[in-house]
């Protein structure tokens, strides 16, 4: 077995992210180009003499490219009980390439970095970001690590529009596929809620038309758009189960006469808070404006799209209480990945987690996965 050379990086103590150069010029779907480009990965498990064992995963809209512990770093990653020896992406077989997205801002290349060009943060000069984009700055990774062909080309909710936009722009470039709660086109539902997140953040005054301080985000805004967010991630009956009408912490309480006065109101809280401390704002407008715009027919019809991607297998895996992602959205492409020709499988699960499943029901998701990767292994 043999590790590829990965490209120079500056690592800070406990940082196990490597840097892929990007192309120079980096030309974007929708037009515009970055210059000196980078993506931040991870990599666990080793690549095999025929560089042919690569599992490459794409993450959602907001982790970074920590799916799981290494030596290089041993805090838990966003999908800790997934990515490891003996589990659902097992890294005893597989060598596992995890990218930050194209426009994030752990490490890739984004609106809150700086641009060579003016060295000051491109915030809003910064192009369009697409879909494509995003998959491309993936395809550009693994080529720089020496691999050719993927053995499987995996992502959930974002990362599950990533594949496609993947498969649709190299043909042959992976042999099996994994789409996890994601879609070919984000419907109106997805993109109502996504808008209104959006409207919270420009309209916080503190976002100053993208031209925001480090150190003072429009908190307000970031605030409101991870907590629709959030509240879009789970079921309503998860709440139910998991909060009924419980009280809030009484170190929660505030004395504001509309205070939050319910356990969920400080669940929602806890977790905007954490998110505005981790998460830039101008990073969230860009890529979740590109989740929107995310529509596969752009590149043919579905069925000859993913005909001419040459895959071989493809697992399709939905959640009955999605009600970001609806399953009737990975139904239908299971069924046109089927007629385009690609051994599918399609598992539509019973959680009660809603869209966040994938993130917590490790059992019934590692059991899937673990299933469909050991039928051909290296």
């Amino acid at each position: 077995m043999v590790r590829p050379t990965p490209a120079p990086d500056h690592r800070e103590p406990m940082d196990a992210r490597r840097y892929a150069q990007l192309p120079d010029p980096f030309p974007m779907w929708r037009g515009g180009a970055l210059h000196g480009a980078r993506i931040a990965y991870e990599t666990w498990g080793e690549l095999n003499k025929a560089r042919d064992n690569a599992l490459l995963l794409f993450t959602g809209l907001s982790p970074p490219a920590h799916a799981a512990s290494s030596p290089a770093d041993p805090t838990e990653g966003w999908w800790q009980r997934m990515v490891g020896p003996g589990l659902g992406i097992d890294t005893d077989h597989f060598f596992v390439v995890c990218v930050n997205s194209l426009g994030s801002c752990f490490g890739s290349t984004g609106p809150a970095s700086v641009d060579a060009a003016t060295g000051k943060p491109y915030r809003l000069s910064f192009p369009d970001l697409s879909v494509e984009d995003i998959a491309r700055a993936g395809f550009e990774t693994v080529r720089s690590l020496g691999i050719e062909r993927l053995d499987t080309l995996m992502g959930p909710s974002l990362g599950g529009m990533v594949v496609l936009a993947y498969a649709a722009q190299f043909p042959g470039a992976a042999r099996r596929l994994v789409s996890i709660s994601g879609t070919p086109a984000a419907s109106p539902f997805a993109i109502a809620l996504r808008s209104i997140q959006r409207e919270a953040i420009t309209g916080d005054p503190e976002w100053n038309r993208g031209n925001y301080p480090v150190d003072r985000p429009p908190r307000t805004g970031l605030r409101l758009a991870r907590k629709l967010g959030t509240v879009t991630y789970r079921s309503a009956a998860e709440w139910q189960q998991r909060f009924d009408r419980e009280p809030i912490r009484a170190d929660m309480k505030r004395g504001d006469p509309f205070a939050s006065e319910f356990a969920v109101q400080g669940y929602l809280e806890a977790q905007a808070a954490r998110f505005v401390t981790a998460f830039d704002a101008n990073c969230y407008l860009y890529i979740s404006r590109a989740m929107d715009r995310f529509d596969l027919s752009v590149h043919g019809d579905h069925e000859t799209v993913l005909r001419r991607a040459q895959l071989e297998r493809a697992l399709v895996i939905g959640v009955e209480s999605d009600l970001l992602f609806p399953i009737a959205e990975q139904r239908a492409l299971a069924r046109v990945l089927e007629q385009a020709g690609v051994g599918t499988e399609f598992a539509p699960l019973q959680c009660i987690e809603g869209h966040d499943s994938f993130l917590i029901d490790i059992e019934r998701f590692g059991r899937e996965l673990r299933r469909f990767l050991s039928t051909s292994t290296n």
